[in-house]
């Protein structure tokens, strides 16, 4: 507060010292590169042998454009070295290219968005001179479109199908020699029906109707063939979270077939199973998800181990593995 005017006893008090301010650094002198190279593109390359063919399958990759599209190059060789399919491909989103570099010839497929629901397609084999156009029209949401399909050169009314949130219905044309421009009708209808899913679909004259009850130890799953009458049925029960039996059973023929599944872990599987069909029993071991790709597995490799054995000749019975391994660069 300021002090009476005058008072004697008033001690003049020095302002606080002002707050000391940190000197800034000085600029950098580094300056950026004038020409800047872009990174290596990072390669992978896979190998997978099956003793079955004796066929090695190499393919090497690389991601271009900062992953806006991939270039690819496989070729499959034997055990003498011979080299055959030998293949270039060139992908991204909108365009796609592979060529044969044994065939000398060339498949191109493209896909353009025009407007957020409508979309056209078009696949064109070179040396064939034939190739495919496709547009798809989404009419409203949730699930209903309309897809027009036609080949090139065109041979007659482009096929149309309408996909609905319960199924799809297709019309297409198709030539006969004693009926000419008949209209082949398909379709598939699904609902829900006592707890299970029910599906009806048609196709080349047939009608197949189905039931599927799924819950988390049982599912079972008939399946009605008309005009035909034929009949046949999937079972599949759960035991725990590692163990499941299938069996498929058709009573028509009495063919029936059966696996046994049991998982260790995530990157471990046996399986077992027998088909009455070709009489033949077999095991299978997997290291590596069987249905995942060879980057998610151990040492990103995936092994299959399986032993066929016939019932009708058990001497004969064969060994066989596969093998997939994935490097990168």
């Amino acid at each position: 507060m300021e002090p009476a005017a005058g008072n004697p006893n008033y001690i003049m008090v020095p302002p606080p010292p002002a707050p000391a301010v940190e000197p800034q650094p000085l600029a950098s002198t580094h300056r950026r590169p004038i020409f800047s190279f872009p990174r290596r593109p990072a390669f992978r390359v896979t190998s997978e042998f099956d003793s079955d063919s004796a066929i090695f399958l190499q393919k090497i990759s690389c991601k271009l454009l900062d992953s806006l599209a991939k270039f690819k190059f496989s070729f499959n060789h034997n055990s003498k070295g011979d080299i055959s399919e030998p293949q270039i491909s060139f992908v991204s989103k909108h365009l796609s290219l592979h060529y044969d570099l044994e065939d000398h010839n060339a498949l191109v497929k493209t896909s353009i968005d025009v407007g957020p629901r409508l979309q056209l397609t078009a696949a064109h084999d070179v040396k064939a001179q034939q190739g495919e156009v496709t547009m798809v029209a989404k009419v409203a949401d949730p699930g209903y479109s309309l897809e027009l399909s036609t080949p090139v050169p065109s041979v007659g009314l482009p096929k149309t199908t309408f996909r609905f949130p319960v199924g799809e219905f297709s019309v297409q044309e198709k030539e006969e020699e004693e009926v000419k421009n008949l209209l082949s009708v398909s379709g598939i209808l699904k609902g829900q029906i006592l707890n299970g899913v029910c599906s009806a679909q048609y196709k080349d004259e047939e009608l197949k109707l189905r039931y599927g009850y799924k819950d988390d130890e049982m599912s079972f799953l008939p399946i009605l063939s008309l005009p035909s009458n034929s009949l046949s049925f999937a079972f599949k029960r759960r035991f725990g979270p590692s163990d499941k039996l299938s069996y498929w059973y058709n009573c028509d023929s009495n063919y029936w077939s059966a696996v046994y599944k049991r998982t260790y872990g995530k990157d471990f599987k046996f399986k077992a199973g027998y088909d009455s069909e070709v009489r033949l029993g077999w095991a299978s071991l997997w290291v590596g998800d069987e249905g995942g790709k060879a980057k998610t597995a151990p040492m990103q490799m995936k092994v299959q181990f399986m032993l066929q054995v016939p019932q009708d000749d058990i001497k004969s019975s064969v060994m066989m593995f596969r093998i997939k391994k994935r490097w990168d660069f």
